[in-house]
């Protein structure tokens, strides 16, 4: 079944896994900057090309996600990364379709432990990143501050997960997608300042 599902897209599991692996790996390090998915997403079928194409760079039988009610989606991704689906609060990766997800996913996410901080859950979000309100980053890979005209869904995450007030250096990470494709992370040690702007 596996193989059956991947032959119906172009994705290809080595060569463009590593492709979306090395610019999610530039949107860690630059949190806040947008990097283009658009290429391996389009080789990709279904509602959220994106999500997939992520999914197969992260996921494999070792780890586990969780998608909420999207059954259609669930089913993709057990598919072709044969991937087990997990509850909420014990999922490795979770991938959120609607910004109304955001509070539950935020609030039942593992966020590692102070031994193994990297055992959290990362959540990858599918909304708009750019908005009208405008935001300050600050944190590992950001000199000094980043601004950042963000989403009403982008400030809401970034809200909820300040308040659940984590101990150093335990967290969850973000990954937002767009419907442009575009990616942006936002680490767990990134935070939201306060900051007056300039008019």
């Amino acid at each position: 079944m596996n193989t059956k599902i991947q032959k119906i897209h172009q994705f290809d599991e080595v060569f463009d896994s590593q492709n979306v692996f090395r610019l999610v790996l530039e949107a860690m390090a630059n949190p806040g900057r947008l990097v283009d998915l658009a290429a391996p997403a389009g080789k990709m079928f279904g509602e959220e090309p994106a999500l997939l194409a992520l999914a197969m760079t992260f996921l494999d039988n070792e780890v586990s996600f969780w998608a909420g009610e999207d059954g259609v989606l669930s089913g993709q991704i057990s598919q072709l990364t044969l991937c087990r689906n997990a509850d909420i609060s014990e999922a490795d990766f979770l991938f959120l379709t609607d910004g109304e997800q955001l509070e539950q996913a935020v609030q039942n996410a593992k966020c590692g432990s102070l031994r193994d901080p990297h055992k959290s859950a990362t959540l990858i979000v599918r909304t708009e990143i750019l908005g009208s309100e405008f935001i300050a980053l600050s944190g590992p890979g950001i000199r000094d501050l980043a601004e950042l005209a963000a989403s009403p869904d982008v400030v809401r995450a970034l809200l909820l997960r300040k308040e659940q007030a984590y101990e150093y250096p335990q967290g969850i990470d973000f990954l937002f997608i767009d419907s442009q494709h575009r990616l942006m992370a936002l680490p767990r040690l990134v935070r939201k300042e306060e900051k007056k702007w300039d008019m």
